[in-house]
């Protein structure tokens, strides 16, 4: 029996069910625990959990990761600038460095700006008051309607709606899609405040292989922005990464708005994903290539 793929599904706040607690991501847990290989075993071994703080104040579970089973770290930054910690940062850059695969999204204005701390990735993450985008014409609202949330906020839809995305040539294999008539990735669920993330300065085995395109303005921004393996100052080689725009790509109410969602989210849902269930069948292709694609390499 080959052993399953370890996956951490993990959030950077305690568990608070009206927030964005590790529970608002269970039909992604579900579908990953799902897959199976070709003789019936499962892929992926999921272990999904919100954070805990030690007397330290570090999380026990990130703070050793680099020493840990898990092949790929799956981190939704839903804090508003306390989620990870030092400890925590040194051990997820080491975790990288032994070949894990991280994944690291966060949203709008300064929703997870903790992740700025993280090596190599948490450069591709633009806030509002930390690391702000190099485009100093991004610096200004696009979501126009939820007036307390400032830029970034790239409005790509209604939660419970889809955007269409475009992906970038070369199509990137975590965009491949043999079901779709396009064989792409076409849909990502949207919503209406996404973050911002480019390629760091300097990095030259990252690029953006995505873009969005913004429902108010028409503006175009990046969505997914993807690390390959590369050889450190050190020797290592870095695990695969991916910095998104907006951890509702993955969320259950984008996927299915009937889930619910925290009380302080006030915009009015839409029903795109209702009207065309194919669109939930697309991140789904993108969410089985990035379970595959972060794996490290050994495994």
């Amino acid at each position: 029996m080959t052993k399953p793929i370890q996956i951490l599904l993990q959030t950077t706040i305690p568990t608070n069910e009206d927030d964005w607690y590790i529970g608002r991501f269970s039909l992604l847990k579900d579908y990953l625990a799902s897959l199976k290989s070709d003789t019936g075993e499962p892929l992926y071994q999921v272990t999904a959990r919100d954070r805990e703080n030690t007397a330290e104040k570090n999380d026990p579970v990130l703070s050793t990761l680099d020493n840990s089973d898990f092949d790929e770290l799956w981190l939704f930054a839903v804090d508003v600038g306390d989620g990870i910690t030092p400890k925590e940062c040194q051990s997820i850059s080491a975790f990288r460095q032994r070949g894990g695969g991280l994944l690291v999204s966060r949203d709008h204005q300064d929703v997870g700006c903790s992740v700025c701390n993280l090596g190599g990735v948490g450069a591709a993450h633009y806030f509002h008051s930390k690391n702000p985008d190099p485009d100093p014409s991004h610096h200004y609202p696009d979501d126009i309607y939820t007036k307390y949330i400032s830029w970034p906020n790239f409005h790509s839809g209604l939660n419970g709606d889809y955007e269409k995305i475009t992906p970038i040539e070369p199509i990137h294999d975590l965009l491949k899609n043999p079901t779709s008539p396009s064989e792409e990735i076409e849909f990502f669920p949207a919503h209406p405040h996404e973050g911002a993330v480019g390629v760091p300065a300097n990095e030259k085995n990252a690029r953006v292989i995505a873009l969005g395109t913004s429902s108010v303005s028409g503006r175009d921004f990046n969505l997914v922005v993807a690390f390959e393996n590369t050889q450190d100052e050190q020797g290592n080689i870095l695990g695969r990464a991916i910095a998104e725009s907006s951890f509702h790509h993955f969320a259950d109410y984008n996927w299915d708005v009937d889930m619910g969602a925290p009380s302080f989210v006030t915009e009015p849902p839409g029903d795109g994903m209702k009207q065309n269930p194919q669109a939930l069948e697309h991140i789904k292709a993108y969410v089985r290539n990035l379970a595959l694609w972060l794996a490290p390499t050994s495994s």
